[in-house]
């Protein structure tokens, strides 16, 4: 009889000790889904407070810098009768803008015209600059002679301002243009020069002995190892000469008349007409900072990893 009990009470006692465990087990696994929503969501915090800090440092140092300018401007105006406040400034530019491209007479066009004719000038002359200085580029870095041959020329006619240039443009070419457009190119010419050149010798010793062992002809050698080896290096010299290029069009501009954005500027100020000229200063810069981004954009889109390291 006790034995039967004990059978009945051992297996009255099993399925409770069986369902013990398995609430211990079911608690086990229940954990770790209360603990992964909880990860999950200080993942999300995390991920949004760097996504605010990244927007907050993208947004607010600029306004901030813009607001800073602006309240200088202010007091400068404030201080001085003549020079205009920005309110006044913001005006005459909702006028101005409201149609650029108009034309009364060859003197008496819209800020637009202006704009376009300085870049025309400006195209003209990094293009004939890109034409020459990148091959000489590429001639300089490939062969010593021409290296040691040039290098003394580059050296002692890269520091000359880029208008020391403009007479000598008036005496050879009698017209204002094509010496507005000759100064452009002198001062172009020598980043593009000196950044190719540096580039191809900067190509690994290992790309050309291979090119040797499999007996590559010279043009198989440029256009497959040289050219996007160089190509960085050669963006950059671009970029550069397309920044001075733009600084030095506004004042050759003021030097030889005629249409053009540097000329405006003069006018504006022989007509004492101080808000116009502040105005084309902001465009002379706005105009100047998207040729700079489209080619920093560009220089990165073919900059290779082995260059960069």
């Amino acid at each position: 009889m006790s034995a039967v009990m004990e059978s009945i009470m051992g297996d009255n006692a099993k399925p409770a000790g069986n369902s013990q465990g398995a609430a211990v087990a079911a608690a086990s696994q229940a954990q770790p889904a209360s603990v992964a929503p909880a990860t999950t969501t200080r993942v999300r915090s995390a991920r949004k407070r760097l996504a605010a800090g990244g927007l907050f440092m993208r947004v607010v140092p600029p306004v901030l810098g813009v607001a800073l300018l602006v309240l200088v401007w202010q007091i400068i105006a404030m201080k001085t009768a003549s020079f205009p406040t920005p309110w006044v400034t913001l005006k005459e530019a909702g006028v101005m803008f409201s149609d650029p491209f108009y034309r009364n007479s060859p003197n008496d066009q819209g800020i637009g015209w202006n704009v376009l004719a300085s870049l025309q000038r400006v195209g003209m002359g990094f293009g004939l600059a890109a034409l020459v200085g990148i091959p000489l580029g590429f001639a300089i870095g490939r062969v010593e002679f021409l290296s040691r041959m040039f290098g003394p020329i580059i050296s002692l006619l890269r520091p000359v301002s880029p208008l020391a240039w403009l007479p000598i443009g008036l005496l050879v070419f009698k017209s204002a243009n094509p010496a507005a457009i000759w100064s452009i190119f002198i001062c172009s010419i020598w980043p593009m020069i000196i950044n190719t050149a540096v580039g191809v010798q900067r190509v690994p010793q290992d790309y050309m002995n291979v090119a040797r062992v499999l007996n590559l002809s010279e043009w198989k050698v440029l256009t497959k190892i040289l050219f996007p080896s160089v190509l960085p290096y050669m963006l950059t010299g671009v970029r550069l000469s397309i920044g001075t290029a733009w600084l030095v069009i506004v004042a050759a501009e003021m030097l030889t008349g005629g249409v053009g954005i540097g000329f405006w500027v003069w006018d504006e100020w022989n007509n004492l007409n101080v808000p116009h000229i502040i105005i084309a200063i902001v465009v002379i810069g706005v105009v100047g900072l998207v040729l700079e981004q489209l080619l920093v954009a560009l220089a990165e889109a073919f900059t290779y990893e082995q260059v960069n390291n």
